[in-house]
Parts: C-alpha cells; structure tokens; sequence
C-alpha cells in the first residue's frame, strides 16, 4: 500500500480486517505502526467500535525521550531503525486485549518488534491484522505461535532479486 492509497479502499478493508478480528479475537485495543499502518488502524477500530489507537513510532519525537524502544528490521528501509512506544500510552495496553494491524507484513521485523513492545506493556496479544502478507518467510520471523495470531485479506508474492532477474515468491 502507498500513503495516496483511496481512502475508501481503506476504510473497506478495515472494516472487513475489523470483522475478521471482532469475530476471532475480541480486541479492547488497536495498536498500529507509523507511517503506513495508521489508516488502517484507524479504519480497523472504527470498525471494532473503539474511539482510540496506540500508534508505535519509527521516528524519535521530544515527547518519546523516555520511549520503550525496540529494534526494527523492515523491508521498506534499508537503514536501522526503532520502534517507539510512548509510556504515557501503557495504561492504554496494560492487561487489556490488543490486536496489532499493519497495512502489509512482508518479512515480519516490524510485527516482532511491535509484538515485543506491547508485551513489554504487559497487554495480550490476542491477533494480527494485515490487508495483505507477501510470501510466507514472515512466519518463522515471528515464530509459529504469533503466525497462528495473522488474520489477512489476501496474499501476494515477495518479489526476490536473482541472476535471472526478479522471482516471485510466494513462501
């Protein structure tokens, strides 16, 4: 997904990934990732009925000085990066049902990284959205318990470089 995707695509599948969670996991709370991830997290707990979403940050902010922190490999930047959760955003996790929604799960180093901070928060994870999964290698990224967690829309190949050009993958 890009950041110019139509708004109604958006709200559309988030309200069928909220159906899906609602249905399988009864969420209390939605907890997304920056950029990307907050319309979809938005949409999907308009769909949940919650009026709230905990947002994890890639980018350091003067408020976050104090911030949980985890390492973030992610497919879309080539740079290391961290993900942020803001501790005055705790009691919105702490012993409460959460559901981790991004708009696509490709390798998986940012759903292992959001998983570590919401359990550092002491909330349960009790599901995983995605609008889409590339390939499958994000399962053992995140390790068959949490793969077991992933509630997705649809499916696409992760397109690898090879001699022969571009492959794709879809395990």
């Amino acid at each position: 997904m890009s950041i110019d995707t139509p708004i109604s695509f958006v709200e559309t599948a988030g309200l069928a990934l909220a159906k899906e969670l609602k249905d399988k996991c009864a969420p209390q709370v939605v907890v997304t990732a920056a950029t990307l991830g907050i319309p979809v997290g938005i949409a999907v707990a308009k769909g949940l009925g919650l009026d709230q979403i905990v947002v994890l940050q890639k980018t350091n902010k003067i408020h976050l000085k104090d911030a949980l922190l985890e390492p973030l490999k992610s497919i879309t930047t080539s740079d290391a990066q961290m993900l942020r959760l803001d501790r005055a955003q705790i009691p919105n996790i702490q012993g409460r049902r959460v559901v981790f929604v991004d708009d696509v799960i490709s390798t998986g180093g940012s759903v292992k990284a959001a998983l570590r901070l919401i359990r550092q928060a002491k909330g349960e994870v009790v599901g995983i959205g995605a609008v889409l999964v590339e390939g499958s290698s994000w399962k053992e990224t995140i390790g068959k318990d949490d793969a077991s967690l992933v509630h997705w829309l649809d499916k696409i190949p992760l397109f690898r470089k090879t001699d022969q050009g571009w492959k794709a993958d879809w395990e």
